[in-house]
């Protein structure tokens, strides 16, 4: 079975509560449900963690690159997406599809958010769908390792 990890960085926990006008009413509970639910209707099976800390995230990440553990990871690394030359670099590690994931759309945010050192390295960027776009992620990796 095809195991997908799913990283979540800081203050991802706070969702349901946490600028719902941007974020949407999902908690990230809801989240790792949503997501268990589509890769098993995919015959997948996912490891859904979240940090606040940028260290763990490049732990997790360099875990993936380590083992043949992991098949593909979806990865949003909230605020550090703007500002990990760390991230980018243990992702950069990977052979294995990534995709990138927003719940907000980061474009048409901040000018501080536009730019995304994340994004360099990923095959896909996903955002502004809330949770829908989780799914998403895991529809793609799901193709991208069918073919």
């Amino acid at each position: 079975m095809k195991k997908i990890l799913i990283l979540n960085g800081p203050n991802l926990n706070m969702l349901g509560t946490r600028e719902p006008e941007i974020y949407g009413r999902a908690t990230l509970d809801d989240i790792k449900t949503l997501c268990e639910q589509k890769a098993k209707s995919l015959g997948m099976a996912v490891d859904f963690r979240q940090s606040n800390h940028e260290g763990e995230l490049v732990d997790w990440i360099q875990e993936a690159a380590k083992g043949k553990i992991f098949d593909g990871l979806i990865i949003n690394a909230a605020a550090y997406t703007h500002t990990s030359i760390a991230i980018h670099d243990a992702v950069r590690l990977l052979s294995i599809p990534v995709i990138e994931v927003h719940l907000s759309n980061p474009k048409k945010r901040e000018k501080f958010r536009r730019f995304s050192y994340v994004g360099l390295v990923t095959k896909h960027v996903i955002a502004g769908y809330k949770e829908k776009g989780y799914e998403m992620a895991i529809e793609k990796i799901s193709s991208l390792l069918s073919h």
